[in-house]
């Protein structure tokens, strides 16, 4: 099933589910693992490949501002051709992040579609990514991070704002008043303190093996809390 582009009305649904990919649909990081996969096929220097360790580790310990962080990560593919990135994340899709879904998700797809609501991923990764696992798993649409080209070349930036805390809170908000969806009837899957902005604006905050920060957060004000395994 072809995903519904968000750049078209969408067609009526009950209500929306949106889900976060990292660690939520999957059991793994798309970001790292198309880091590790460009430095194997020699298009990320080694260089490259341990500061984006670092500075995702700093991101984890609140050491660096996370859009800064992010900001920096992207700045790696400057001048890559778009069509190179689109085969290095259909590579990483069917080798690492398509055999990382957790079983789970099925289930959770299955209860929203059969209350004919709308399936959305929302997640910081990139769109081709993105694409390809709503295509998968049968979803919807994407609100995804896209990145910017100009004739052919990726610039280093997004085009937009990265998909990430208080973008995805904005991008959801924006996705059901487009589709005249209450967001008292929306459903939002996380595992990141980064995905709170998201999961406290919905009426369905469900997180899904929920870093410690998160955790606390999530029983204390009782949401669904799911810890998934592979």
């Amino acid at each position: 099933m072809g995903t519904i582009s968000s750049e078209k009305d969408n067609i009526s649904k009950s209500y929306f589910a949106f889900f976060d990919l990292d660690r939520t649909i999957t059991d793994s990081v798309s970001g790292k693992e198309l880091a590790l996969a460009a430095c194997k096929g020699g298009l990320m220097k080694r260089y490259d490949l341990v500061s984006a360790v670092f500075l995702s580790l700093a991101h984890k310990m609140k050491l660096v501002d996370p859009s800064k962080a992010i900001i920096r990560m992207g700045e790696w593919v400057k001048g890559m051709n778009v069509e190179i990135m689109e085969n290095l994340c259909a590579d990483v899709f069917t080798e690492v992040l398509k055999p990382s879904v957790f079983p789970q998700v099925s289930n959770e797809i299955k209860l929203h579609r059969e209350n004919q609501a709308g399936l959305v991923i929302l997640s910081s990764t990139l769109a081709p990514i993105g694409r390809k696992m709503a295509e998968h798993l049968g979803m919807d649409d994407i609100l995804c991070t896209e990145l910017e080209a100009v004739e052919g070349q990726l610039t280093g930036r997004p085009r937009g704002n990265f998909c990430y805390g208080k973008e995805k809170l904005i991008r959801l908000k924006k996705y059901c008043e487009k589709n005249n969806s209450n967001l008292q009837d929306a459903w939002y899957y996380g595992d990141a303190f980064a995905d709170l902005p998201a999961l406290s604006i919905v009426g369905h905050p469900v997180c899904i093996n929920p870093e410690r920060k998160l955790e606390k957060i999530a029983k204390k004000k009782g949401w669904k809390i799911y810890y998934w395994k592979k």
